[in-house]
Protein backbone atom coordinates (compact mmCIF):
# COMPACT_ATOMS: atom_id res chain seq x y z
CA UNK A 1 0.00 0.00 0.00
CA UNK A 2 1.15 3.69 -0.89
CA UNK A 3 1.47 6.28 1.36
CA UNK A 4 -1.16 8.01 -0.54
CA UNK A 5 -3.16 4.98 -0.08
CA UNK A 6 -2.49 4.74 3.70
CA UNK A 7 -4.03 8.44 4.14
CA UNK A 8 -0.36 10.12 4.35
CA UNK A 9 0.13 13.64 2.39
CA UNK A 10 2.50 13.05 -0.68
CA UNK A 11 4.48 15.73 0.87
CA UNK A 12 6.06 13.10 3.57
CA UNK A 13 8.07 11.60 0.47
CA UNK A 14 9.89 14.50 -0.30
CA UNK A 15 9.95 17.21 2.27
CA UNK A 16 12.72 16.76 4.97
CA UNK A 17 14.05 19.17 7.53
CA UNK A 18 17.45 17.97 8.93
CA UNK A 19 18.80 19.63 11.92
CA UNK A 20 21.92 21.91 11.55
CA UNK A 21 22.71 22.49 15.00
CA UNK A 22 21.41 20.68 18.40
CA UNK A 23 19.51 23.51 19.51
CA UNK A 24 18.25 25.60 16.41
CA UNK A 25 17.80 25.18 12.92
CA UNK A 26 17.45 22.65 10.27
CA UNK A 27 17.73 22.26 6.19
CA UNK A 28 14.98 21.70 4.51
CA UNK A 29 15.33 19.30 1.42
CA UNK A 30 12.97 18.55 -1.53
CA UNK A 31 10.81 21.67 -1.78
CA UNK A 32 10.95 24.18 -4.39
CA UNK A 33 10.01 27.52 -3.08
CA UNK A 34 7.53 29.37 -4.77
CA UNK A 35 4.21 31.56 -4.39
CA UNK A 36 1.87 28.00 -5.27
CA UNK A 37 3.28 25.58 -3.05
CA UNK A 38 0.06 23.25 -2.12
CA UNK A 39 -1.38 23.21 1.22
CA UNK A 40 0.72 20.23 3.01
CA UNK A 41 4.38 21.41 2.01
CA UNK A 42 3.42 24.70 3.05
CA UNK A 43 2.26 23.54 6.33
CA UNK A 44 5.28 21.41 6.58
CA UNK A 45 7.55 24.22 6.53
CA UNK A 46 5.16 26.32 8.93
CA UNK A 47 5.48 23.09 11.53
CA UNK A 48 9.52 23.20 10.91
CA UNK A 49 9.45 27.12 11.13
CA UNK A 50 7.99 26.53 14.79
CA UNK A 51 10.41 23.55 16.00
CA UNK A 52 13.46 24.43 14.44
CA UNK A 53 13.29 28.12 15.08
CA UNK A 54 15.83 29.12 11.56
CA UNK A 55 15.39 26.69 8.17
CA UNK A 56 17.21 26.88 5.39
CA UNK A 57 16.77 26.27 1.30
CA UNK A 58 19.77 25.68 -0.47
CA UNK A 59 19.96 25.74 -4.43
CA UNK A 60 16.44 28.41 -4.49
CA UNK A 61 17.73 29.97 -7.96
CA UNK A 62 14.31 30.50 -9.70
CA UNK A 63 13.05 32.57 -7.43
CA UNK A 64 13.50 36.11 -8.10
CA UNK A 65 12.36 39.16 -6.43
CA UNK A 66 8.54 38.55 -7.05
CA UNK A 67 8.95 35.06 -6.79
CA UNK A 68 10.60 35.64 -3.21
CA UNK A 69 7.78 38.38 -2.77
CA UNK A 70 4.48 35.77 -3.58
CA UNK A 71 5.87 32.94 -1.35
CA UNK A 72 6.45 35.15 1.49
CA UNK A 73 2.46 35.94 1.23
CA UNK A 74 1.83 32.34 1.65
CA UNK A 75 3.14 32.40 5.45
CA UNK A 76 1.27 35.54 6.04
CA UNK A 77 1.22 39.80 5.12
CA UNK A 78 4.37 41.19 4.07
CA UNK A 79 5.43 44.61 5.33
CA UNK A 80 7.51 47.27 4.41
CA UNK A 81 10.39 48.10 6.44
CA UNK A 82 8.93 51.32 8.53
CA UNK A 83 11.58 53.59 7.65
CA UNK A 84 13.90 52.03 4.61
CA UNK A 85 12.65 52.63 0.92
CA UNK A 86 12.14 49.07 -0.48
CA UNK A 87 14.06 48.17 -3.65
CA UNK A 88 12.50 49.70 -6.54
CA UNK A 89 10.14 47.59 -8.50
CA UNK A 90 9.09 45.68 -5.72
CA UNK A 91 6.36 46.14 -2.68
CA UNK A 92 8.50 45.00 0.98
CA UNK A 93 11.28 43.78 -0.57
CA UNK A 94 14.78 45.56 1.69
CA UNK A 95 17.72 45.02 -0.10
CA UNK A 96 21.14 44.72 2.08
CA UNK A 97 24.15 45.38 -0.35
CA UNK A 98 27.44 45.36 1.43
CA UNK A 99 28.41 48.32 -1.42
CA UNK A 100 25.95 50.47 -0.43
CA UNK A 101 24.93 52.31 3.05
CA UNK A 102 23.86 49.98 5.66
CA UNK A 103 24.17 47.04 4.33
CA UNK A 104 26.16 44.92 6.70
CA UNK A 105 24.14 44.05 9.58
CA UNK A 106 26.86 43.21 11.58
CA UNK A 107 25.26 43.10 15.32
CA UNK A 108 22.85 40.93 17.32
CA UNK A 109 19.19 41.88 16.78
CA UNK A 110 16.17 40.97 16.14
CA UNK A 111 14.57 42.32 13.64
CA UNK A 112 12.57 45.29 13.69
CA UNK A 113 11.76 45.27 17.21
CA UNK A 114 11.58 49.39 17.95
CA UNK A 115 7.94 48.97 16.83
CA UNK A 116 5.34 47.71 18.70
CA UNK A 117 3.78 44.55 16.63
CA UNK A 118 7.48 43.80 14.48
CA UNK A 119 7.94 41.17 12.23
CA UNK A 120 7.01 37.38 12.90
CA UNK A 121 9.04 36.19 10.58
CA UNK A 122 11.61 37.05 7.89
CA UNK A 123 12.37 35.55 4.19
CA UNK A 124 15.96 36.26 3.36
CA UNK A 125 17.35 35.36 0.00
CA UNK A 126 21.45 35.32 -1.24
CA UNK A 127 21.56 37.18 -4.66
CA UNK A 128 25.61 37.66 -4.49
CA UNK A 129 28.02 36.19 -1.55
CA UNK A 130 31.97 36.45 -1.33
CA UNK A 131 34.27 33.90 -1.99
CA UNK A 132 34.27 33.39 1.85
CA UNK A 133 33.34 35.14 4.98
CA UNK A 134 29.81 36.70 4.86
CA UNK A 135 28.36 33.73 6.83
CA UNK A 136 25.04 34.67 9.28
CA UNK A 137 24.57 33.27 12.51
CA UNK A 138 21.32 32.65 14.30
CA UNK A 139 20.57 32.15 18.49
CA UNK A 140 17.62 30.52 20.20
CA UNK A 141 16.09 33.19 22.41
CA UNK A 142 13.70 30.43 23.71
CA UNK A 143 16.53 28.25 24.80
CA UNK A 144 18.15 31.21 26.52
CA UNK A 145 15.75 31.46 28.54
CA UNK A 146 15.25 28.12 29.52
CA UNK A 147 19.05 28.01 30.46
CA UNK A 148 18.55 30.76 33.17
CA UNK A 149 18.73 29.80 36.80
CA UNK A 150 15.07 30.03 37.99
CA UNK A 151 15.81 33.26 40.08
CA UNK A 152 17.06 35.28 36.70
CA UNK A 153 14.21 33.85 35.31
CA UNK A 154 11.72 35.28 37.57
CA UNK A 155 13.41 38.36 37.54
CA UNK A 156 13.57 38.76 34.05
CA UNK A 157 9.81 37.78 33.66
CA UNK A 158 9.29 40.90 35.56
CA UNK A 159 11.29 43.47 33.49
CA UNK A 160 10.35 45.88 30.65
CA UNK A 161 12.80 46.99 28.25
CA UNK A 162 12.26 50.27 25.84
CA UNK A 163 13.63 49.64 21.72
CA UNK A 164 14.73 52.16 19.62
CA UNK A 165 15.44 53.00 15.89
CA UNK A 166 17.31 55.72 17.92
CA UNK A 167 20.55 53.69 19.49
CA UNK A 168 24.22 54.17 18.93
CA UNK A 169 24.82 52.45 15.38
CA UNK A 170 28.48 53.21 16.23
CA UNK A 171 28.80 51.46 19.40
CA UNK A 172 27.54 48.36 17.68
CA UNK A 173 30.05 47.83 15.27
CA UNK A 174 34.10 47.76 14.99
CA UNK A 175 34.18 49.92 11.78
CA UNK A 176 32.10 52.37 10.26
CA UNK A 177 32.25 54.89 8.02
CA UNK A 178 31.29 58.77 8.16
CA UNK A 179 28.63 57.67 4.88
CA UNK A 180 27.55 54.86 7.03
CA UNK A 181 26.44 57.17 9.64
CA UNK A 182 25.38 59.73 7.86
CA UNK A 183 23.00 56.86 6.29
CA UNK A 184 21.61 55.87 9.31
CA UNK A 185 20.57 59.40 10.78
CA UNK A 186 19.27 59.86 7.67
CA UNK A 187 17.64 57.10 6.68
CA UNK A 188 16.74 54.66 9.32
CA UNK A 189 15.89 57.15 11.99
CA UNK A 190 14.00 59.05 9.39
CA UNK A 191 11.05 58.47 11.88
CA UNK A 192 12.17 58.31 15.38
CA UNK A 193 10.35 55.05 17.52
CA UNK A 194 10.19 53.88 20.91
CA UNK A 195 8.74 50.83 22.39
CA UNK A 196 7.99 49.61 25.38
CA UNK A 197 8.47 45.79 25.01
CA UNK A 198 8.29 42.58 27.74
CA UNK A 199 12.10 41.04 27.99
CA UNK A 200 10.01 37.87 28.15
CA UNK A 201 7.94 37.52 25.50
CA UNK A 202 5.02 34.65 25.27
CA UNK A 203 5.11 32.89 21.88
CA UNK A 204 1.15 33.53 20.45
CA UNK A 205 1.49 29.75 18.76
CA UNK A 206 4.35 27.54 20.99
CA UNK A 207 3.67 29.39 23.95
CA UNK A 208 7.58 29.17 24.82
CA UNK A 209 9.11 32.33 26.54
CA UNK A 210 11.63 34.14 24.83
CA UNK A 211 14.20 36.74 25.67
CA UNK A 212 13.43 39.91 23.50
CA UNK A 213 16.79 41.49 23.54
CA UNK A 214 19.53 42.68 21.10
CA UNK A 215 20.96 46.12 19.66
CA UNK A 216 17.59 47.92 19.63
CA UNK A 217 17.21 47.41 23.24
CA UNK A 218 17.77 50.99 24.70
CA UNK A 219 17.73 50.00 28.84
CA UNK A 220 15.28 48.33 31.12
CA UNK A 221 12.18 50.65 32.96
CA UNK A 222 13.11 51.52 36.19
CA UNK A 223 16.71 51.02 36.43
CA UNK A 224 19.32 53.24 36.36
CA UNK A 225 21.93 53.39 33.14
CA UNK A 226 24.71 51.60 34.66
CA UNK A 227 22.24 48.48 36.37
CA UNK A 228 20.76 48.22 32.98
CA UNK A 229 23.51 47.97 30.84
CA UNK A 230 24.82 44.80 33.65
CA UNK A 231 21.56 43.64 33.53
CA UNK A 232 21.47 43.21 29.72
CA UNK A 233 24.82 42.14 28.83
CA UNK A 234 24.31 39.37 31.30
CA UNK A 235 21.08 38.20 29.54
CA UNK A 236 22.41 39.15 26.48
CA UNK A 237 25.36 36.86 27.04
CA UNK A 238 22.70 33.59 27.35
CA UNK A 239 21.29 34.42 24.26
CA UNK A 240 24.71 34.44 22.50
CA UNK A 241 25.99 31.67 23.88
CA UNK A 242 27.61 29.12 21.10
CA UNK A 243 25.29 26.53 22.34
CA UNK A 244 22.34 28.25 21.29
CA UNK A 245 23.52 29.28 17.54
CA UNK A 246 23.74 28.07 14.54
CA UNK A 247 25.73 29.20 11.56
CA UNK A 248 25.12 29.37 7.81
CA UNK A 249 27.51 29.42 4.93
CA UNK A 250 25.88 31.13 2.40
CA UNK A 251 25.50 30.23 -1.47
CA UNK A 252 23.58 32.22 -4.17
CA UNK A 253 20.22 31.16 -4.04
CA UNK A 254 19.87 29.88 -0.86
CA UNK A 255 16.83 31.30 1.09
CA UNK A 256 16.50 31.29 5.10
CA UNK A 257 13.53 31.76 6.89
CA UNK A 258 13.27 32.28 10.82
CA UNK A 259 11.14 33.02 13.44
CA UNK A 260 11.79 36.82 14.07
CA UNK A 261 9.75 36.17 17.39
CA UNK A 262 11.92 33.63 18.99
CA UNK A 263 15.50 34.76 17.52
CA UNK A 264 18.67 36.96 16.86
CA UNK A 265 20.61 37.07 14.44
CA UNK A 266 24.03 38.79 13.53
CA UNK A 267 25.47 38.86 9.91
CA UNK A 268 29.62 38.35 10.16
CA UNK A 269 31.23 41.23 8.57
CA UNK A 270 34.20 39.53 7.81
CA UNK A 271 35.05 39.73 3.65
CA UNK A 272 36.18 42.68 3.19
CA UNK A 273 35.47 45.01 0.38
CA UNK A 274 34.29 42.19 -1.50
CA UNK A 275 30.36 42.20 -1.97
CA UNK A 276 27.31 40.88 -0.47
CA UNK A 277 24.04 41.18 -1.34
CA UNK A 278 20.78 39.59 0.61
CA UNK A 279 17.26 40.46 -0.11
CA UNK A 280 14.53 40.32 2.77
CA UNK A 281 11.30 39.87 3.09
CA UNK A 282 9.20 40.71 6.38
CA UNK A 283 6.14 38.45 7.29
CA UNK A 284 3.56 41.15 10.03
CA UNK A 285 3.79 40.37 13.28
CA UNK A 286 1.17 40.70 16.05
CA UNK A 287 1.86 42.96 19.17
CA UNK A 288 3.91 41.15 21.87
CA UNK A 289 2.74 39.63 25.11
CA UNK A 290 4.30 39.35 28.51
CA UNK A 291 4.08 36.89 31.42
CA UNK A 292 1.72 39.03 33.21
CA UNK A 293 -0.60 39.15 30.31
CA UNK A 294 0.18 43.34 29.61
CA UNK A 295 1.08 43.82 25.56
CA UNK A 296 4.09 46.31 23.99
CA UNK A 297 2.58 49.85 23.63
CA UNK A 298 4.62 52.20 21.23
CA UNK A 299 5.69 55.51 23.11
CA UNK A 300 6.82 57.24 20.78
CA UNK A 301 6.62 57.69 16.49
CA UNK A 302 7.88 60.69 15.33
CA UNK A 303 9.12 62.30 12.13
CA UNK A 304 12.30 63.76 11.60
CA UNK A 305 13.01 66.70 9.31
CA UNK A 306 16.31 66.39 7.58
CA UNK A 307 17.65 69.76 8.69
CA UNK A 308 17.05 68.41 12.67
CA UNK A 309 18.89 65.58 11.90
CA UNK A 310 22.11 68.01 10.06
CA UNK A 311 21.76 70.09 13.11
CA UNK A 312 22.16 66.62 15.48
CA UNK A 313 25.35 65.71 13.40
CA UNK A 314 26.69 69.30 14.08
CA UNK A 315 25.98 69.68 17.99
CA UNK A 316 27.61 65.76 17.91
CA UNK A 317 30.72 66.87 15.87
CA UNK A 318 30.83 70.51 17.92
CA UNK A 319 30.32 68.18 21.44
CA UNK A 320 33.02 66.17 20.31
CA UNK A 321 35.61 69.27 19.87
CA UNK A 322 34.67 70.75 22.96
CA UNK A 323 35.56 66.99 25.01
Amino acid sequence: MSKQEAGIPAVEERFEAVPVAGRIGAEVRGVRLSGDLDADTLAAIRGALLKHKVLFFRGQHHLDDAGQEAFARLLGEPVAHPTVPVKQGTNYLLELNSSAHGGRADSWHTDVTFVDAYPQASVLRAVVVPEAGGDTVWANAAAAYQDLPSELRELADRLWALHTNDYDYAAQRTRVSDESLRHHREVFTSTLYETEHPVVRVHPETGERSLLLGHFVKKIIGLSKADSDRLLSLLQSHVTRLENTVRWRWSAGDVVIWDNRATQHYAINDYGDRQRVVRRVTIAGDVPVGVDGRRSVTRRKEAVLPQRLDDSASASQSADKSA
